[in-house]
């Protein structure tokens, strides 16, 4: 299960994302994209997620997942369309010499960071 070694990556890029002034904050969520060919099974990487951001700043987020669809363009005709099947030839012209425009991401898009303001209020 490669979700796992994914999982693991994700959390480190969304730590080193963490601005050092933010370090205590409590992260809230992690947004990704990940595309349909990226050959990721979603529940299972959220189910690795889970294990792997215990004890750590990620514990408590939640990940938000988008998932691209595949879309491809033909070169010969310029065609563009969302593939839903295993067959990669364009629609309109037939073609197979098709461009892959979407559905290979696998991308942390951003993190959002709880602030504390009422922390430094507590120690004065």
């Amino acid at each position: 299960m490669h979700e796992m070694g994914i999982a693991l990556q994700v959390i480190d890029i969304a730590t080193a994302a963490i601005p050092p002034e933010m370090r205590g904050c409590r992260v809230e969520r992690v947004n990704l994209r990940i595309g349909k060919l990226s050959a990721v099974v979603v529940d299972s990487l959220n189910f690795c997620l889970e294990i792997a951001t215990r004890d750590t700043p990620l514990a408590e987020a939640v990940f938000s997942i988008e998932e691209i669809p595949v879309v491809a363009q033909c070169r010969e005709c310029g065609h563009e369309w969302q593939v839903a099947r295993a067959v990669f030839k364009c629609p309109e012209c037939g073609s197979g010499n098709l461009e892959m425009i979407s559905g290979r991401e696998l991308d942390v898009v951003s993190i959002d960071i709880e602030e504390q303001f009422g922390s430094q209020a507590q120690n004065q």
